[in-house]
């Protein structure tokens, strides 16, 4: 507190400078006048009596600058004169300047953009909603085990709604599920993205529209009986002509007429990271969006995902313990459908719904590389301060030698730091900005959806990176100062001739730092390099199907108003149509496409003489397939036949089991012939097929089965086309076909399977060119430095290299020497780099498949690539000691 009072009146008295000083005068007056006056009564001539006070008080310069000094005056009159100073010094060595702010502008850059991306993505990725530090995520978990990002457990809307009754500790539940919907753009039809969310789900996020209103309480009630929505800004702006009288009026979503009530505020993009939505529904109109039936009065059917807004002071251990308490009372209540199910809440940097859960890997590795950055550029500034320094030894002698204190020549050389830093720092802030959007470029497109993964830039962000600043400035500018003001007077005007090492203790210390940048930049290569393998090997794992020939795409049944039987004649008349087409080797279709957003359906699975409670049987996911999809798609029939058209609704109820269902339900027994009961309903085994990966690349075999297509009421959305023609000419024949068919009906991209199977590897690939782009900087700065270094020995060591030249030495020798110096160096730090390698790689641990975090190649290839760049930046200073004239040498010192 005293420490900010005293703050507080200096800055006082710097805004009100010209009144201090005119009151100081005052003062000073008063008391000279006053004292001349008691001298005159004692008996002196006003003459004398005048000379003696000003004698007593000193001169009034000293007296004023004393005053100035306890108001905090001289802080800032030295502030502004180390500014000024630094400002020349800066001026006049533009070579320095320039290489000291490119080293620190990247690395106080990239911390301002990784904080950007951290804050915008993680922390506070909704823009313009309130409160988010509340704001937590929702998701159910069986048997206390939580799904993975992009695969979680969902929440019933029953279930929802009494945690919503009974929790006193929330705010408010909010639902949001992503959804789509197709618009009809020019000749064709296109699909936009979308939310069914709860009625609240404006209010509660603190979201005011542009125009008109968000939804009423009453709209979550009514099967289908409130076709109303709300349209982003973007889509009034695009499809409407921002028309400002659109409230009112209707849109056809889902072949449904729906009216518009509200347009959302620019900049709200909802609250799915990393998509943008264009249009929100009421809940109530689930069965139009998610066919074919109608969930929001079934228990057990679980498709609901959202967040919960914490009351102000709620921790999130009270509020867990809360929803844990309601979801055991649930269990009691209702065992058939919730035993064994609760709910969990994560934090909104580990959403496990949206892209915030996958990203969370990368940008929390992408943190330490651009800590680790930021640390080799202030070793590089510090290295070339302290070169700058031995060549200030002359004007520090000079200042010392007129009576500065080492204190005041240390805060100079410190504001000389910031200064540099604060310019690094609007640099690097303005590069962060231009980087805001680097992440959308690194992520793979989601063909038709608006992907949104900005940086932002707030408050916060802006007071870390002020932070960074101010840090980089300590670190790299104290110890320099301290060893520049550190003159010995009696010996400032000797030269400085030392060895190769550059001379004494300051020698190894900056030796030191660049082993320091060496050892960093080889924790950071090893780590890119087992990123590397590591997608090397997933992108060589055998999913289980075919990747090369093999295009997929989506269809709008559902949006464009198909019933199932229309959808299932489509489907006929197309595969015959694709199958026509030369080129095409195989078409089919299902509901579910691999390695894609959408989870699979899951249900639990009964078998003869297994009849457990409901709540007990093993849960396993299910894919709906037409006739030829696992031919199509390149998944062998071990045993047993596929679908064929004849598995229609008219006959008996069969399935498909894979290898690892069979073996886990019937081991070592033919599982052909066997019944399966799923939803109360028996159906007879007819095929084994082939074990394959169905979401992501690095799962195990797992329990997998699929029933017909033509025996469920679900419109298959995904077209499978197997060609040995090359991709891009079959899919713009395949899209001709569809359009011959139905122009209305709209069409995803067309992708081959290796691309969608290549999606599910972003976190992985935005994690290693991260960690590439980072570690070759590194690199690069660890090399100046090095050049630095070794030029400056070279410089301070033409003494000793003209006399080995002397006594025998060849430029060769010459050339070694030097390059063995610099090897030596780098050998420390590699030698340092290793160990911490060593101790940090598994910190990948997710990141990582296939590949042990100790894996020697990755470590062997950076030390291959320190030691070559070693060399070069070495070379061209070894180069000029080996051209070194002796005779010219000798006589220089």
């Amino acid at each position: 507190m005293k420490l900010l009072a005293q703050i507080r009146s200096w800055s006082g008295a710097f805004a009100n400078r010209a009144r201090v000083e005119a009151e100081m005068d005052a003062e000073m007056r008063f008391h000279i006048e006053s004292r001349i006056a008691d001298l005159e009564r004692s008996g002196l001539s006003p003459q004398e009596a005048q000379r003696r006070a000003r004698a007593e008080f000193g001169t009034m310069a000293d007296q004023k600058d004393d005053c100035r000094q306890s108001l905090g005056l001289r802080f800032w009159d030295d502030l502004r004169s180390d500014v000024r100073h630094g400002v020349r010094n800066l001026w006049r060595h533009p070579g320095f300047s320039i290489l000291a702010l490119l080293c620190l502008t990247a690395g106080i850059g990239s911390n301002a953009a990784v904080f950007s991306w951290i804050e915008g993505v993680l922390l506070r990725p909704f823009p313009l909603v309130a409160h988010q530090e509340r704001l937590m995520a929702i998701a159910g978990t069986r048997n206390g085990i939580a799904g993975e990002a992009g695969s979680s457990d969902d929440l019933s809307w029953p279930d929802f709604q009494d945690f919503q009754k009974n929790c006193t500790l929330i705010d408010a539940f909010i639902v949001d599920r992503i959804t789509g919907t197709t618009l009809s753009i020019g000749n064709h039809a296109k699909t936009i993205t979308g939310s069914l969310v709860s009625s609240n789900y404006f209010d509660a996020m603190g979201i005011r529209p542009t125009l008109g209103r968000g939804f009423r309480p009453e709209e979550d009630i009514g099967r289908n009986a409130h076709p109303v929505v709300v349209i982003s800004y973007r889509l009034w702006q695009d499809r409407f002509r921002g028309d400002p009288a659109i409230i009112g009026k209707t849109q056809l979503l889902n072949s449904v007429p729906h009216t518009i009530v509200g347009v959302a505020p620019e900049g709200f993009y909802g609250t799915f990271v990393g998509w943008a939505m264009d249009f929100w529904v009421p809940l109530s109109m689930q069965e139009v969006f998610s066919p074919p039936n109608y969930k929001l009065e079934t228990r057990n059917a679980r498709f609901v995902e959202g967040y919960v807004r914490l009351k102000p002071g709620v921790t999130a251990a009270q509020a867990q313990a809360e929803i844990s308490a309601v979801a055991a009372r649930l269990e009691q209540l209702y065992p058939a459908t919730n035993r064994g199910w609760s709910a969990k809440l994560f934090p909104l940097w580990a959403t496990p719904f949206n892209n915030a859960g996958s990203l969370l890997p990368a940008l929390s590795i992408t943190m330490v590389v651009v800590v680790f950055v930021l640390l080799i550029a202030c070793a590089n500034v510090s290295n070339l301060l302290l070169v700058r320094g031995f060549a200030r030894r002359h004007e520090m002698t000079v200042k010392l030698a007129t009576g500065a204190r080492r204190q005041r020549l240390v805060r100079q050389l410190l504001t000389e730091g910031l200064l540099l830093s604060v310019i690094a720092a609007a640099g690097g802030l303005l590069l962060a900005h231009w980087c805001r959007n680097l992440l959308i470029l690194l992520m793979p497109a989601r063909g038709g959806a608006l992907m949104n993964l900005p940086g932002r830039f707030d408050a916060r962000v802006l007071a870390l990176s002020i932070g960074v600043c101010v840090f980089s400035a300590v670190v790299f500018a104290l110890v320099p100062a301290i060893q520049t003001s550190k003159v010995d007077l009696g010996s400032a005007l000797r030269s400085e001739a030392g060895g190769v090492v550059g001379g004494g203790r300051r020698g190894l210390f900056r030796s030191g730092l660049i082993a320091v940048q060496v050892a960093l930049s080889f924790v950071l290569l090893t780590g890119a390099g087992l990123l590397l393998a590591s997608l090397d090997r997933m992108q060589r794992v055998d999913p289980g199907f075919t990747l090369d020939g093999s295009l997929v795409t989506r269809l709008g049944f559902v949006q464009a108003g198909y019933t199932p039987q229309r959808a299932h004649d489509f489907e006929d008349r197309l595969v015959d149509r694709l199958k026509a087409l030369p080129g095409i080797e195989a078409a089919a279709f299902g509901r579910g496409i691999p390695f894609s957003y959408t989870a699979y359906n899951s249900t639990p699975v009964a078998t003869d003489g297994n009849q457990l409670p409901e709540s007990q049987l093993p849960v396993l996911n299910y894919n709906e397939i037409g006739p030829g999809y696992l031919s199509t798609l390149g998944i062998p029939v071990m045993a047993g036949r596929e679908f064929t058209r004849a598995d229609n609704e008219s006959a008996p109820l069969v399935a498909i089991v894979n290898q690892a269902m069979a073996e886990q339900l019937w081991p070592r027994q033919d599982a052909v012939g066997r019944r399966i009961q799923v939803a109360g309903r028996w159906l007879q085994v007819i095929g084994v097929a082939h074990d394959a990966h169905y979401s992501k690349i690095n799962e195990d075999a797992v329990p997998f089965f699929y029933i017909p297509l033509r025996q469920t009421s679900v419109a298959g959305p995904a077209l499978q086309v197997r060609t040995a023609l090359p991709p891009q000419t079959v899919a713009e024949s395949t899209v001709r076909a569809i359009q011959d068919l139905d122009s209305d009906l709209s069409i995803d991209e067309v992708i081959t399977m290796r691309e969608q199977v290549e999606r599910t590897m972003a976190p992985q690939r935005v994690a290693l060119i991260m960690m590439s782009a980072f570690a070759m900087l590194a690199v690069a700065l660890a090399m100046v430095g090095l050049y630095g270094v070794m030029t400056y020995a070279v410089s301070q060591s033409r003494r000793e290299f003209g006399l080995r030249m002397a006594l025998g030495a060849t430029p060769q020798n010459l050339l070694r020497l030097v390059i063995s110096h610099s090897l030596a160096i780098t050998a420390i730090g590699m030698a340092i780099g290793i160990t911490i390698a060593l101790a940090t790689s598994r910190l990948l641990g997710y990141l990582l498949y296939g590949v042990s975090p100790r894996d020697p190649v990755p470590f062997l290839a950076a030390v291959a690539a320190l030691a070559v760049a070693a060399i070069a930046a070495s070379f061209v200073p070894a180069w000029r000691a080996s051209r070194i004239d002796p005779q010219h040498a000798l006589r220089y010192q």
